[in-house]
């Protein structure tokens, strides 16, 4: 039994070293600049930038996708098992990431993803029916044989969400320093909607080095929050948003 939860211990540092980069001083001097959502480091040059980012020019189950045409099936429900976790926030150079504490789930038919970190994205990487929202927010999960499930929450212009403006009112002012906010606690569970049905799809992370074999869930509802808490976000990354990459004959399924 030790030796099993050992082997999670490790499995979930290195699913959050692969999801987003290490924020070591180390790799601060060596990776600060190796990519970027414009110019010469931007999206299309991902796949030539490294060896290791060849799946962002090579893979054919790149995320994210416009999702169009979804196909009804009986997907079995997502339940969230999300606690209040300490506040842990990071700007760690290309989005506001917050690190979860153990404990946090979600099970899906009958397997378990342990929540690892949300992070969000500015404008939604997502689309439906072409249509973009104003963020998203991936919760990023892993299981105990490595495998990595992502739950996107689109969020749309509308009344302000109190969890979002506690986050903003806590974020670090130096990039790539982890606060902990002693005291404080937070629940991701007040970023999802009522309605928890979903769409989902193999895909991949959405920065380099854009890893495949990534199951994603694409809740249907959106989760609003207020303009001022979007343009917020935005003065920090004006533009942090993957564009949508080619179907390649996936087929997309959405719950009844």
């Amino acid at each position: 039994m030790k030796l099993r939860h050992a082997r999670l211990s490790l499995l979930l540092v290195s699913l959050v070293s692969l999801a987003i980069p290490s924020v070591s001083a180390q790799d601060q001097k060596t990776h600060e600049h190796e990519w970027t959502y414009s110019g010469a480091e931007g999206p299309g040059h991902w796949g030539y930038l490294k060896p290791e980012y060849a799946s962002c020019r090579l893979g054919h189950r790149q995320s994210p996708i416009d999702i169009r045409d979804a196909h009804d099936a009986d997907l079995p429900p997502i339940h969230f098992d999300y606690k209040p976790t300490a506040l842990k926030v990071i700007d760690n150079g290309h989005t506001i990431q917050v690190n979860y504490d153990r404990g946090s789930s979600i099970t899906i038919g009958n397997r378990r993803y342990e929540l690892i970190q949300f992070h969000f994205h500015h404008p939604s990487e997502e689309e439906i029916e072409g249509k973009t929202y104003g963020m998203v927010v991936h919760l990023v999960h892993g299981d105990q044989d490595g495998n990595l499930a992502v739950v996107a929450v689109l969020l749309t212009q509308g009344r302000a969400n109190a969890m979002l403006q506690e986050l903003w009112e806590h974020l670090p002012e130096q990039k790539k320093e982890e606060i902990i906010t002693g005291g404080m606690e937070i629940n991701a569970a007040d970023l999802l909607p009522a309605d928890r049905g979903y769409y989902s799809f193999p895909g991949s992370l959405t920065t380099p080095p854009c890893t495949e074999g990534v199951s994603w869930f694409v809740l249907k509802k959106p989760t609003e929050i207020s303009s001022p808490q979007i343009m917020q976000f935005a003065r920090l990354y004006p533009h942090n948003a993957r564009p949508v990459q080619p179907l390649n004959g996936r087929t997309v399924l959405k719950t009844k």
